[in-house]
């Protein structure tokens, strides 16, 4: 597929472009048409015209994953932009108040109606999955299905997709941003893929199956689930020489994964395997992606200033921080219809930031953010001893056990001392070795390795055959693997 300009354009064009669509959203979209936000602004005493760059968001008010809870509890389309004749008169430019009276004139009322209609019905939706909190819907419009499939191009340029390549969706069939991105971006993308619908609907053997049926060059899901379905075409003896680009979504995918992957498709055929990841959530209604890059690399993801802005900011003072440093992912639809959110905190933690310079591996001017991303729920504090509780960040847990190469798959448990509520809080980790391994040496090595990095150890380390693994993952009945789970009795 062809690059489109807009992906090689100097620093200083992008920046104009994101501006001044940032201005026309805020002031002939949003404002006028969003009830949440024209609530917000005139509450605040802001003047939407003074919203003229990205700068001036940080004199808009955060909007959190609480306030659409609250607010769509009581109001379920205060999010949603909602136009009608007055408003649309009041905040149109001229040229569309041209183009309205024209197409009334010359193909009459019901024109201009099934324009705005497609403009701003609400006929689609995705929700958030839900693991750690109150799921959340989000609206989409014919308009904003455009723009996903508008996502979709992208991501196939970006990812080197050819018309005469096909893909396996592998993940889950349910109402979640991932499936339909995913689908969409083969749509768009004018090749031929087949769709699962994961463990849950296929189920591994006929996922299996169905990957040396299709023979597809592009294999797509969560990382989880395309590893356990590799690791089990592996133990048929298939070969996958077939398989070029591997595209992981709705999870971090570390170094030490993507290398143990590229390790698995070698064992299998694979000669030239790209392993990538991609990063999307439900109030983005759309999803970024890393660019090919050397084994085990990241490129990092390639966003698009025309569609949206992501701002990088202190988790704590709210402060937006400067280019490349860590912080909390903040994200600011300027092009959406439907659901739209402002300077939403998202509630990742990214290091190293976003980055201006031009990729060092495909060219292209993007601005790029970087794919070492954590959740803030994954900081949990945890009573580990009688004294004190201790913070504990199982993300850093989860990035070292995904780099070690010895270790197939795992499982975090949280538990309490004897099922004890008013016990001590215990940390349990299942592990799936690859091979054979000597296992209290491996035991004590890893626990070395786990005080070094985050001053603690697990309370036990228990090897697990795959079949106990898989059944502890919920790999074939859950939209995502339990990979951490909290068994802690309530009191």
């Amino acid at each position: 597929m062809r690059d489109e300009k807009i992906f090689y354009y100097p620093k200083e064009k992008l920046e104009e472009i994101r501006d001044r669509t940032l201005s026309a959203f805020i002031n002939r979209k949003l404002y006028p048409f969003s009830p949440y936000y024209r609530k917000l602004f005139d509450q605040h005493h802001i003047d939407p015209r003074k919203i003229k760059t990205a700068k001036d968001l940080q004199n808009i008010p955060f909007t959190s994953k609480e306030d659409l809870i609250n607010v769509l509890t009581s109001n379920p389309l205060d999010f949603v932009l909602q136009p009608d004749e007055a408003s649309i008169r009041r905040s149109a430019s001229a040229a569309e108040l041209f183009g309205l009276a024209w197409n009334k004139t010359f193909y009459g009322a019901e024109r201009v109606r099934e324009d705005l209609e497609n403009e701003y019905k609400p006929i689609f939706l995705t929700v958030t999955t839900g693991t750690t909190r109150t799921p959340v819907s989000f609206l989409y419009t014919a308009a904003d299905l455009q723009r996903l499939q508008l996502y979709g191009r992208r991501l196939g340029t970006i990812l080197g997709c050819l018309p005469k390549d096909r893909a396996l969706n592998l993940f889950p069939y349910a109402p979640h941003l991932a499936f339909w991105q995913t689908a969409f971006t083969g749509f768009a993308s004018d090749i031929f893929i087949f769709s699962t619908g994961g463990g849950k609907v296929f189920g591994t053997e006929l996922s299996v199956q169905t990957l040396m049926k299709i023979k597809p060059n592009i294999l797509i899901g969560t990382a989880d689930f395309v590893y356990h379905v590799l690791n089990t075409a592996k133990e048929k003896g298939c070969d996958l020489g077939f398989v070029k680009t591997i595209a992981l979504g709705a999870s971090r995918v570390p170094r030490g994964f993507k290398l143990k992957l590229t390790e698995l498709m070698k064992s299998m055929g694979a000669t030239e395997i790209r392993v990538l990841g991609t990063y999307g959530f439900t109030e983005a209604r759309g999803a970024w992606t890393e660019c090919p890059s050397p084994e085990g690399s990241s490129s990092g993801y390639h966003l698009y200033p025309d569609q949206d802005i992501l701002e990088v900011i202190d988790p704590v003072s709210g402060r937006v921080v400067g280019e490349g440093e860590d912080g909390e992912i903040v994200y600011t639809s300027i092009s959406g219809r439907g659901s739209c959110v402002l300077r939403y905190r998202t509630g990742d933690l990214v290091k190293g930031g976003i980055t201006y310079a031009s990729c060092p591996h495909c060219k292209r001017t993007l601005p790029r953010l970087s794919s070492d991303i954590s959740r803030a729920f994954n900081v949990k504090n945890l009573q580990l001893s009688k004294i004190k509780g201790t913070l504990v960040n199982l993300n850093h847990l989860e990035y070292l056990l995904d780099d070690e190469r010895m270790i197939d798959q795992w499982q975090i448990e949280i538990a309490k001392r004897h099922d004890d509520p008013y016990e001590v809080d215990e940390l349990n980790v299942y592990l799936k070795a690859c091979g054979h391994v000597d296992e209290a040496v491996f035991v004590k090595k890893l626990n070395e390795k786990i005080a070094a990095s985050c001053e603690m150890n697990f309370n036990r380390i228990e090897f697990v055959t795959a079949e106990e693994i898989r059944r502890r993952l919920e790999l074939d009945s859950s939209v995502k693997a339990k990979k951490i789970v909290d068994r802690r009795p309530q009191v």
